[in-house]
This record gives C-alpha cells, sequence and structure tokens, in this order.
C-alpha cells in the first residue's frame, strides 16, 4: 500500500475483501513504532460487531476503498485486541501468524574476528 497516505485520510473509509466482498468500514489505523508508518487498520465488520485487524500491507487503496488480500472469514477470525489502544509487538506478531505474513529475518550479525583461540596463533 502506498505509505504516503494520511492515515487520518483511511479513517472512514469502506474495506474489501479478495473476492470484492464488503468487509466493514475503517475505525482506526495503527502506526508502526519505530517508523510512524501506517501498519494496520481497524475495520468495524458490522453494526454491532467488534473490529477486526488487518494488515496495510500487502493491501491497496483503489478507487477510495481498502482492498484487502484476505478471505472475509480470515478478517472476522482475527485475533480480537480491542481498539484505542496500543497494539504491543506479541500482539502485531499473532496477527502476522493469523494472515500468514512472514516477518523478516532481521539482518544476520556482522562475522567478527573475536581473536585467534588460544593454539591457533602460532606459525604453522
Amino acid at each position: 500500500m502506498q505509505t504516503d497516505i494520511d492515515p487520518r485520510h483511511l479513517i472512514g473509509r469502506k474495506a474489501f475483501d479478495r473476492n470484492g466482498n464488503r468487509i466493514g468500514t475503517i475505525d482506526e489505523v495503527y502506526l508502526d513504532d519505530a517508523t510512524g508508518v501506517p501498519e494496520w487498520a481497524a475495520i468495524r465488520t458490522g453494526l454491532f460487531s467488534r473490529d477486526a485487524f488487518v494488515p496495510l500491507e500487502p493491501s491497496d487503496l483503489i478507487d477510495g476503498a481498502l482492498h484487502v488480500p484476505f478471505e472475509r472469514a480470515l478478517i472476522k477470525d482475527a485475533p480480537d485486541f480491542g481498539v484505542g489502544r496500543h497494539l504491543s509487538p506479541e500482539q502485531e506478531l499473532q496477527l502476522y501468524h493469523h494472515y500468514g505474513l512472514d516477518l523478516a529475518a532481521p539482518p544476520p550479525l556482522p562475522d567478527r574476528d573475536f581473536g585467534k583461540l588460544a593454539g591457533n596463533d602460532k606459525p604453522a
């Protein structure tokens, strides 16, 4: 999804699943703590329903509506953490796993020479 979209402009927009079925209306947008980039949308799935969290990446904003590349049933079964509160890293991880999205592995640590092993520093 475009990362230059003001998250306030997403609130109130309609959201649709991968088959074009209406999921609901975006109630809140959650930003990444480190980058400030919009990361999750909380979608009200019905008049008396709870909000379901959906990832904004790999979703698309098309003609003013959010199109989420997941089935409506999967979205409605997403873990419920309530809205209006901060998502913890553990909660985000649960959501990523629910949607089958793998987090990028952290880059490998640089290979460092921490000194020669005892006995290996003598010439052969």
